[in-house]
């Protein structure tokens, strides 16, 4: 019996018939007034430009000013068709092998049918661009899982997909790009010549590696330029956050469950929409007064927004299509250098995590551009817990490592919970370039 209760608290499993009914909106729940997406000074107006190329459901979603948002029924259907809820694991062996007090939860975003996070918000934009009558979406990829997110909900909606792949990860990652073919999804590596906003940076520079801001620019034109099509985007804007609340809903129904709650909650963040969904319900309650906990954003210094970017408005792409954000950014033309977790590499964090940084409750450490720690860190939690890890995946398992050995070091005992995003097994070439086997 006592065996049996062991194993019941090291997987935390909920019964489909728990699954969330509402997304969390954590705007209501904001102190003080949280900053709206505004147009420059000059040209056309970015919003009404937005109001053409986004779904109607995600920009109402977008203003919202509502806590909870309900889930479409056929949502909550895609969802528990797809696995959720999705387990969250007590990291024991990690524990022992490190020697800490600290107790250790990672979920597991990583089971998802394309492999990470992303088929979160991926099932809902494709099911409100069915809704609304569209022909297909077009959308912005880094690492390639929230391309391959958006080409499988678009196929299971009988939607078609665009997709722009940040060139320098769409020439080492063949096997995600057949997988993305396989639901249908049409790529190109970006910045490409199928747009405007491509063709101009190639012809300065035909070699252009590309960024996360470029694919957006290239999405959004192609949005505007062809009729049925609807712009989706993976990360960064409310709507999206929303959507991947339904994260942190479960794990808090899980900690729920075994008594527990988590002292610090960690994700790897790039624009910021697993590290969002996973911390922004505790973050609420934590705003409110209702409980305490720390939120650890793990990044890279290739693109290290939160921890060293200036809070100010900026654009959310390369080209200036979209409105001005009120975000921490680099700028939205930094020369980023390409990484192995290409999916961190965005010059800015979302106007949500932005908000809640400034006001102190989210704290942030970046990693080397080498990326040799994190590599070193997913590989001990592949030898001590068996599961291969996104490198997106592997920069918060990196922190979770270095939390619970500062634990060890001061003989504190803490809960850790960290967000596994995705899965690596399509990533192999990366792990097999930096562990050098």
């Amino acid at each position: 019996m006592q065996e049996a209760l062991v194993k019941a608290r090291d997987q935390i499993i909920l019964d489909p018939d728990d699954l969330p009914g509402s997304w969390y909106n954590v705007i209501a729940d904001l102190p003080g007034e949280f900053p709206k997406p505004i147009d420059p000074e000059e040209g056309p107006s970015r919003l009404e430009y937005l109001s053409k190329v986004l779904l109607k459901h995600c920009l109402q979603q977008e203003i919202s000013t509502e806590r909870w948002i309900s889930i479409p029924g056929p949502v909550q259907d895609l969802y528990r068709q797809a696995g959720r809820p999705r387990p969250l694991y007590r990291a024991r062996r990690l524990e022992r092998f490190l020697g800490t007090p600290a107790r250790i939860y990672y979920k597991r975003e990583d089971l998802s049918p394309t492999g990470s996070h992303k088929v979160n918000t991926a099932l809902a934009q494709a099911y409100y661009a069915a809704e609304e009558g569209c022909a297909g979406v077009s959308t912005e990829t880094g690492a390639g899982q929230w391309g391959t997110a958006l080409a499988y909900a678009a196929s299971l909606q009988g939607l078609k997909s665009v997709i722009f792949w940040v060139r320098s990860v769409y020439d080492w990652k063949p096997d995600r790009r057949a997988l993305m073919q396989m639901y249908g999804g049409k790529i190109f590596a970006s910045p490409s010549n199928e747009t405007s906003v491509g063709r101009d940076l190639l012809a300065k520079n035909p070699n252009h590696v590309g960024s996360l801001g470029i694919a957006v620019s290239e999405g959004l034109e192609y949005a505007e330029k062809n009729p049925g099509y609807a712009y989706c985007l993976g990360s960064v804007l409310n709507h999206v956050l929303i959507h991947q609340s339904i994260i942190g809903l479960e794990t808090m129904k899980q900690f729920d469950q075994i008594d527990e709650k988590p002292d610090v909650m960690i994700g790897c963040l790039g624009g910021g929409s697993n590290f969002g969904g996973f911390i922004l319900p505790f973050a609420g309650e934590v705003v409110r007064g209702k409980r305490e906990c720390r939120f650890l954003a793990a990044q890279s210094e290739s693109a290290p927004n939160l921890s060293r970017g200036e809070y100010r408005y900026d654009y959310g792409d390369h080209a200036e299509k979209t409105p001005l954000l009120k975000m921490y950014t680099l700028g939205h033309q930094s020369d980023m250098v390409p990484i192995k977790a290409d999916g961190l590499r965005y010059h800015a964090a979302a106007p949500f995590i932005s908000y809640l940084k400034h006001l102190g409750h989210i704290e942030s450490t970046a990693y080397p551009q080498d990326e040799q720690g994190v590599f070193e860190a997913a590989k001990t939690f592949v030898q001590v817990e068996g599961f291969l890890p996104a490198p997106e995946s592997a920069y918060a398992i990196r922190a979770a490592i270095d939390e619970a050995i500062e634990c060890k070091r001061k003989n504190r005992t803490e809960v850790i919970a960290f967000n596994i995003s995705g899965h690596g097994f399509l990533d192999l070439a990366a792990y097999q370039e930096k562990l050098k086997f």
